[in-house]
C-alpha cells in the first residue's frame, strides 16, 4: 500500500500519541455522477477513537463522501481508506470494521428488538457464543434493556433511533458511521441520542465518523470539516474554527455613546459605534464587561457579549448560512445492497 505513504498516520491534528493507523484517510477523494461533480478533491484524517464530523447543508456531498468510505459507492478519483483497508480494493474488509446508520430507519418493525439484532448476528457473522451477552451489552449502552422483547412497532422515533445504533455496535466495529443519525428528532431526544453514542465511544473505543446539518451537534465532535460544493473549505476543533473567524464583541448601550467610544478608544480597545451602542472587539468578552463599564465611566443602559458559533464560522467559509433541512435520503436500493455485498 505504497500509495498510501504517510496519509494512514495518525492526525496530528488530533493529539499526539495516536495509533499509526489512522482510522479514516482521504486522499483527494471525489466523485462524479455525469457531469455534476459531487465530491472535489477531499482529503482528510480521523485518528482512533476519535469524534469526527461532516457539517454542512443539503447536496453538500456529506452523504455521497459517506458511502464512498463504507464501499456504497465507488470512488472516481482519489483514495480512501477505513481501518487501514483501502475502500476500493478490500470492500469486504472495511465493511467487517464499520457500522452504518443511515438517515433512513431500517429495522424490521414487525421484530422485537432481540430479534432485530439476532438477525444483524447472523449477516455480521458474531460468533454464536458471544452473541446473548453482545445483545446484553449494546442494550445497555443505549438504555433499552427492558424493551428487548418489545416489537420496534411500539418504539418512538428516538427509541427507534438508539436501537439502529446499537445494531452498527453489535459486531464491535472499529470505525461508526452515522448519516444524519438525530434529523426528525426533538431536543431532548437528540441529547440522549448523543449520550449514548459518547458513551459507546468511552466504553468500546470506536470512532465516530457523523454527518450533519445540526451546529449545536457538530459541537460533540473533537474536529470539524466544514463541507460545501462537494469541498472541505474548513477543518479543524469546533474552538478553534470559532477562533478563526474572529473574536468576542461586547456591546454596550450607554447614557453618552459618543463619549463612551472616545474613552475606550483612549484606553487601546477596539472600538466601533452603531445604532444605540458602542461595540468593542475583544478576546474573552464576558470577563471584560466590569472593567470596560468602568473605562466607559457612564451610566450603561444594556450589555450584550457575542461569541462566535459554528453558525459565524459557515457563513464565514462559505458566504451563506446553513439551510436547516433534511440531508441527502439514501436509496432504499443502497440499504439493500450494503447487507447483501455483506461476506
Amino acid at each position: 500500500m505504497a500509495q498510501w505513504d504517510g496519509l494512514l498516520q495518525g492526525s496530528a491534528d488530533a493529539g499526539a500519541g495516536e495509533a499509526a493507523v489512522a482510522a479514516v484517510s482521504a486522499r483527494g477523494l471525489s466523485k462524479r455522477f455525469g457531469d455534476l461533480l459531487a465530491v472535489r478533491d477531499v482529503s482528510f484524517t480521523v485518528a482512533p477513537g476519535e469524534v469526527f464530523a461532516f457539517l454542512g447543508p443539503n447536496g453538500a456531498g456529506k452523504s455521497t463522501t459517506i458511502n464512498m468510505l463504507c464501499t456504497l459507492l465507488l470512488p472516481s478519483g482519489g483514495a480512501a481508506a477505513v481501518a487501514g483497508f483501502d475502500v476500493a480494493r478490500q470492500p469486504a474488509a472495511v465493511r467487517r470494521h464499520i457500522g452504518l446508520v443511515f438517515q433512513d430507519q431500517t429495522l424490521d418493525d414487525q421484530l422485537t428488538a432481540e430479534e432485530n439484532l439476532r438477525f444483524h448476528a447472523v449477516l455480521y457473522h458474531v460468533p454464536a457464543e458471544r452473541v446473548a451477552e453482545r445483545i446484553g451489552r449494546v442494550l445497555e449502552l443505549v438504555a433499552l434493556g427492558d424493551r428487548r422483547r418489545d416489537l420496534v412497532s411500539t418504539f418512538s422515533g428516538g427509541m427507534a433511533r438508539r436501537l439502529e445504533i446499537a445494531r452498527a455496535m453489535l459486531h464491535t466495529p472499529a470505525v461508526l458511521f452515522l448519516d444524519e443519525p438525530t434529523v426528525g428528532l426533538d431536543p431532548q431526544t437528540r441529547a440522549l441520542v448523543w449520550e449514548d453514542v459518547l458513551r459507546m465511544r468511552d466504553e468500546e473505543g470506536v470512532t465516530i465518523f457523523l454527518t450533519t446539518h445540526y451546529m449545536d451537534e457538530a459541537e460533540y465532535a473533537q474536529r470539524i470539516a466544514i463541507i460545501d460544493h462537494g469541498g472541505i473549505v474548513a477543518l479543524d476543533g469546533p474552538d478553534a474554527l470559532k477562533h478563526s473567524v474572529g473574536e468576542d464583541t461586547v456591546e454596550l448601550a450607554t447614557a453618552d455613546d459618543a463619549v463612551a467610544e472616545r474613552r475606550l478608544r483612549a484606553a487601546g480597545w477596539q472600538v466601533r459605534r452603531g445604532d444605540g451602542a458602542v461595540t468593542v472587539v475583544t478576546s474573552d468578552g464576558e470577563a471584560q464587561v466590569a472593567r470596560l463599564i468602568g473605562v466607559a465611566a457612564l451610566p450603561v443602559h444594556g450589555v450584550h457579549v457575542h461569541r462566535p458559533t459554528l453558525d459565524d464560522v459557515f457563513l464565514h467559509y462559505t458566504g451563506r448560512q446553513i439551510r436547516e433541512e433534511h440531508g441527502e435520503r439514501q436509496l432504499s436500493g443502497r440499504v439493500r445492497a450494503f447487507h447483501a455485498r455483506r461476506r
